[in-house]
């Protein structure tokens, strides 16, 4: 079993989360933003100080690696270990300031930046597993970033271990960090024939040990509602506010069904994220689930049939439905002629660590 010190690789987190690499949803660009890079030019650095000389950076932001084989077996596929470097756009990432709880005693945690947030045991059991552990939070005036830089951590203080220990022997170790996954662009740009890799791991995901072997697939969704616009003085039986329409959009959607807040395990939903305009033109921004890309098209169709109705309703008002894809579905079953037809590997998720929305443990 790999021995990694806790205290290592708890600095070695802390000193990613303090690099900003939040991603943009807004932005065409690959990366979405370039701050991601500072953290790749970072690793990229780290990489070649632990003497991994074949490890290279692109244009893109992604960051490839390789660790050669010291086995004198022959034909050993060469693995993967994947991990993200950006943060979610949905809160701050600039001036993480981590706090280490060195032993944590089951207090409840109060975030000093905001004494609003506290974490406490009732809210989240889980954190019975790590009484008198290590425990990381924010400050509670950004997020913390555990989402992916304890995977890229992980990763990174692995590949430190091989090369420090010479008598572990392996194949080919391949170390892929991409940008842009928080926003559903994360292999869009990804040299797969360049990366090399028969099989791979994605650190990422919720509870610490858990693995998966597949994932579902994921779409984004973008409602426009036209509006009609009139000056408010002469307004009355003309003006058609498109931020009210879309208002009636979102409370035409199921109540106790269809989302992240009604459902588990396979069951797909329809998540709205984002809304944004004035009275003449607004957008809703939605992520759309499932397991099967049956399922897939039929929350589509479903939710642009829930906004048409609701859009006639409103004489004079015009609706654009936009579906874009984010992730296709893989298993190591059912996916493994789709990946083999492209020549992709087969992915599976770990998570070596439980984090939180503020916190790591």
């Amino acid at each position: 079993m790999i021995q990694i010190s806790p205290d290592n690789i708890a600095d070695r987190f802390m000193r990613y989360v303090q690099v900003d690499t939040q991603s943009d949803p807004t932005s065409s660009a690959h990366p979405t933003t370039e701050k991601q890079k500072d953290l790749g030019k970072l690793l990229l650095k780290e990489l070649f100080g632990m003497g991994i000389t074949n490890a290279s950076t692109d244009e893109f932001g992604y960051v490839y690696a390789t660790i050669p084989s010291n086995s004198d077996k022959k034909n050993i596929p060469a693995i993967c270990f994947c991990a993200h470097v950006d943060t979610a756009p949905d809160c701050s990432g600039t001036n993480v300031k981590p706090i280490l709880h060195r032993y944590y005693d089951g207090k409840d945690i109060i975030l000093p930046d905001d004494t609003t947030q506290v974490l406490r045991i009732s809210d989240s059991p889980y954190l019975k597993n790590h009484l008198n552990s290590g425990v990381i939070t924010t400050s509670g005036a950004t997020l913390l970033g555990a989402d992916d830089k304890s995977g890229v951590a992980a990763i990174m203080e692995a590949a430190l271990y091989f090369i420090q220990n010479p008598a572990v022997k392996h194949g080919d170790i391949k170390i892929l960090f991409t940008p842009d996954e928080e926003v559903g662009q994360g292999t869009a740009k990804v040299d797969m024939q360049k990366l090399g890799a028969q099989f791979g791991y994605t650190l990422d995901g919720g509870e610490a040990g858990s693995l998966e072997d597949e994932t579902f697939s994921a779409d984004g969704a973008l409602i426009t509602v036209h509006g009609v616009i009139v000056h408010p003085g002469y307004a009355k039986d003309k003006l058609v506010n498109a931020l009210k329409v879309a208002a009636a959009i979102l409370d035409a959607l199921p109540k106790n069904e269809w989302s992240p807040e009604t459902t588990e395990k396979r069951e797909g939903f329809v998540h709205p994220t984002a809304v944004n305009g004035i009275a003449e033109k607004a957008t809703i921004q939605f992520i759309v689930r499932d397991f099967t890309l049956a399922g897939l098209q039929q929350h589509h169709e479903r939710l642009k049939k829930i906004a048409t109705d609701t859009v006639a309703k409103f004489p004079g008002a015009v609706m654009e439905y936009a579906a874009q894809e984010s992730l296709c579905r893989r298993s190591h079953t059912a996916g493994r002629a789709y990946n083999e037809e492209r020549k992709h590997p087969r992915w599976y998720r770990w998570q070596p660590f439980q984090f939180y929305g503020n916190a790591l443990s």
